[in-house]
């Protein structure tokens, strides 16, 4: 776990306090693929379509997992994935600090066929959650699968839902 340097003790600590304190940056929210909406919010639920390992440069992390990068390299583009969906949600909500807690994820890994590790992979995105959102709001229930590909040939896409503050 990464130490936050800071006066304020950090289970007290908002989301983009986290944020700031990890030195974490966020790449652009990214535009849709398709005929969808990124986020849609009904009632006090964001429901979060799928994301990938987005770039700050607008490229995303491509690769099959047993083929083209390790479980390593994999865990890192989960991570990146998860702050694409940061990015998305800050775009939506205008700041992380309306996310009371992640309550579902569904993960999905462009892997080899014999590749069997996919929780591993998944939990880069899931560790980052928990940094920004703390254990109790931000480890929700989860579901991490292969898929024999993925668009564009992204590393992981991973989908999710948050309760939010609507005040």
């Amino acid at each position: 776990l990464v130490q936050i340097q800071s006066p304020v003790p950090f289970q007290l600590m908002t989301a983009e306090q986290k944020l700031t304190g990890l030195g974490l940056q966020l790449p652009p929210a990214p535009k849709p693929g398709g005929v969808y909406q990124p986020i849609l919010i009904h009632g006090n639920m964001a429901y979060v379509s799928g994301h990938g390992p987005l770039l700050k440069e607008g490229s995303y992390i491509t690769g099959r997992v047993g083929d083209d990068l390790d479980t390593d390299g994999a865990k890192e583009a989960a991570r990146q994935t998860g702050l694409a969906i940061l990015a998305s949600l800050k775009a939506k909500l205008g700041t992380l600090d309306k996310v009371n807690r992640l309550v579902k994820s569904f993960g999905m890994v462009n892997a080899e066929p014999d590749f069997g590790d996919h929780p591993r992979v998944i939990n880069g995105y899931s560790e980052l959650m928990c940094e920004v959102f703390g254990p109790e709001n931000g480890v929700g229930a989860r579901s991490a699968v292969g898929m024999g590909s993925l668009p564009g040939n992204m590393t992981v896409e991973i989908e999710a839902v948050f309760e939010i503050s609507t005040d």
